[in-house]
């Protein structure tokens, strides 16, 4: 297999799935010309023409709602939203429309939409940048959520959420783009939706985590090891579905959890993986779940105080030592 970026992976799921199926288009903000505010796009609009890859206005709310109704009419659209924080500009077209549709016609209407956008915490965005609102749509029926750490895994997962036929939001990380690489198969494959992987085995601690926060999770499971501390890490690669058995299964060995991620701590992810796991694996714990999560505040522009703010690997070190004491 190759080396390749999280962002060539990308790139690859749209090329090939657009070649496989002449319904799938894509429309965004920049995509076609420049190939997009990250380079993610490059190449398309080339191959496949500005009917199937558009560039649109800034509006959110249009590009969403062209998204809705090429859906409605048969096509296969990826809607590509440059920064998750401006999905909070089309969230009646995702709340209202989107993950309503199909069950509001009874299963008569499907809408086979994939919606790709980037959190970006750790760039100096500041606030109106740097979102990382999964919660957002974990929470809402009628909507998959997906988020890949590796390129294996973003290309796989994105194939299948194009071959979905419910509306997919799909978080990538503006940090990984260029910086993650990793081993990427040339054959056609996809991941399943809702299968958590274990990214590391471990004996003593889970960790869970998901997108780029996973990396940290490893990181600090080889600080961990240092000491003699065996932690299994595991991905969940998306939160609807959500995987808790594997999780489960994990603490029933481990009898430990601790869940890492870069949203606000508040009302989250890690407060619904823990409650999952409270419900279905209490017995097995031997001591209160630990969550290491940014803080909650509007991101800062200064570098040095949104590190400040950020989740890194030695938080989760030490939410694993507070287990062990």
């Amino acid at each position: 297999m190759r080396e390749i970026t999280y962002a060539q992976a990308i790139n690859e799921a749209l090329r090939e799935e657009m070649r496989r199926d002449p319904t799938v288009i894509t429309m965004g903000e920049d995509i076609a010309l420049i190939g997009g505010n990250f380079g993610v796009t490059k190449g398309l609009l080339e191959e496949f023409g500005p009917t199937r890859v558009k560039d649109t206005p800034i509006s959110e709310d249009a590009i969403v709602g062209l998204a809705i109704g090429s859906a409605l009419v048969g096509m296969r659209p990826v809607a590509e939203i440059m920064f998750s924080t401006f999905l909070g500009c089309c969230m009646e077209e995702l709340f209202n429309q989107a993950a309503a549709i199909r069950y509001m016609s009874g299963g008569q209407v499907q809408l086979p939409l994939v919606v790709r956008t980037a959190n970006s915490l750790g760039r100096s965005g500041a606030a109106q940048h740097s979102g990382r609102v999964e919660a957002w749509f974990m929470h809402t029926p009628g909507l998959k959520v997906v988020l890949p750490s590796t390129p294996y895994d973003a290309k796989g997962l994105l194939k299948a959420a194009i071959r979905s036929n419910d509306p997919v939001m799909y978080f990538e990380h503006a940090m990984a783009y260029y910086k993650v690489k990793g081993p990427v198969p040339e054959e056609d494959y996809t991941v399943p939706l809702g299968v958590a992987d274990i990214k590391r085995p471990g004996k003593d601690v889970t960790i869970v985590s998901y997108s780029l926060m996973v990396h940290k999770a490893l990181q600090a499971a080889e600080m961990l090891a240092q000491q003699g501390i065996e932690a299994e890490v595991i991905d969940l690669r998306s939160l609807v579905p959500l995987d808790v058995d594997t999780v489960v299964e994990s603490v029933k060995r481990t009898h430990r959890l601790v869940i890492a991620s870069e949203e606000c701590g508040r009302a989250g992810v890690c407060a619904e993986v823990a409650y999952c796991v409270m419900e279905k694996a209490f017995d097995y714990l031997d001591a209160p779940i630990q969550r290491v999560t940014a803080k909650d505040v509007p991101v800062p522009f200064s570098p040095p105080l949104e590190k400040f703010m950020m989740p890194e690997a030695e938080g989760v070190v030490s939410a694993v030592q507070r287990l062990l004491r």
